[in-house]
């Protein structure tokens, strides 16, 4: 393999084929690469065995990664962030659904975890570059574009990164699609070359978020216990089970008896309170989105037209952004958009290129 003398790149390796192959091309590419894995959960705490699966965290993927840094001759250290992890993402997690607001916890891991906590670490070991097996890509050195393959790009989850941190960041599998990412691992006979993917949320390994919820709040929430389910118009139609436990747009688990589909079209959580109709009543165009973080600062106009993303699997849609202060802004869709959520993250696009985003605080009917 070439051993050239190019800078030092810390790479979050994960166990998995993705975050492999990129410490794989990058040693091959001639940097010097040193391996990172995270400890970032406690299983007892989550309710789960450490040795249970593949996933990330758990034995089994940090043997993964060990064994794919022996095999490409680079170090490997595991790092325990599970404080950090418990403070920032999982405690937030836990009072965003108690809130009745549905978070998305890798955008807030990728921000805070990824490129500070993990960043720090790299630093300490002289890395030059932190590097991820993200498919993103890097414009002009400091601006975040869309992975060549769109049925995997990872932009969505990346808006809290800003000019600087993309400065020393590396995303080598940005132009490449995910086939041609294992059929590199197949060639280079990689050990997670046939891995499969984790999809779900990284510490919730059955996949039961109420059961997570339960457990991870066992002194106790008034959201956690039974509360009413009104009608729009404001009738009492039913009981729920805990509005901690219900998103935007759900249509199970109402236990509802009624004559067509009804679907949680608003969250009350300081009542306690859910608020149904049907698949129409989800349909908004304007929100208020918070907390907001500027990729590129060119587009810090007054307001500006874009394509804003609101979840991870939807097509970004044309609308106008108005900044009401530096980190919030009115958004108006041209068409009405379903089951836009409170705690989702806003995402606006200029084509390839991602501009910033922010967090969905409330939405108008």
């Amino acid at each position: 393999m070439s051993v050239k003398t190019r800078p030092r790149v810390a790479v979050a390796m994960s166990g998995g084929v993705d975050s492999s192959v990129a410490a794989y091309l990058l040693r091959k590419d001639g940097y010097e690469v040193v391996g990172l894995t995270t400890k970032l959960w406690d299983f007892a705490e989550v309710g789960s065995s450490i040795a249970s699966d593949g996933r990330c965290c758990s034995l089994e993927a940090m043997q993964d990664a060990r064994s794919v840094c022996a095999q490409i001759e680079v170090p490997h250290f595991v790092l325990n962030l599970s404080r950090e992890f418990k403070e920032e993402i999982i405690d937030d997690f836990y009072n965003e659904y108690i809130a009745g607001r549905t978070p998305n916890p890798c955008v807030r891991c990728n921000t805070i975890i990824r490129w500070k906590v993990l960043w720090e670490k790299a630093r300490q070991v002289d890395a030059e570059f932190l590097a991820t097996g993200h498919y993103v890509r890097i414009w002009e050195g400091k601006r975040l574009k869309r992975g060549k393959d769109r049925s995997k790009d990872q932009s969505y989850a990346l808006w809290g990164l800003t000019s600087q941190d993309l400065g020393h960041t590396l995303f080598p599998l940005g132009e490449l699609t995910k086939r041609e990412v294992r059929a590199v691992a197949k060639k280079c006979h990689l050990k997670v070359a046939g891995k499969r993917e984790s999809q779900e949320v990284c510490f919730i390994p059955d996949k039961n978020i109420i059961a997570f919820l339960r457990r991870w709040g066992k002194n106790g929430s008034s959201n956690l216990k039974p509360g009413p389910v009104y009608n729009l118009s404001g009738e009492v139609i039913g009981e729920h089970k805990g509005c901690a436990f219900y998103t935007v747009g759900q249509r199970g688990g109402l236990g509802i008896a009624f004559g067509s589909p009804l679907y949680v079209v608003r969250i009350d959580a300081s009542a306690n309170a859910l608020y149904v109709g049907s698949d129409d009543d989800l349909f908004s165009r304007e929100f208020e989105v918070g907390k907001i973080n500027t990729i590129n600062p060119d587009f810090r106009e007054r307001q500006f037209d874009c394509q804003v993303k609101i979840r991870y699997r939807h097509n970004p849609a044309p609308a106008k952004v108005s900044f009401i202060d530096e980190k919030t802004a009115e958004v108006a869709f041209d068409q009405p958009q379903r089951a836009i959520t409170p705690g989702q993250s806003a995402v606006f696009y200029d084509g390839e290129e991602v501009l910033g985003g922010g967090i969905i605080e409330k939405v108008s009917s």
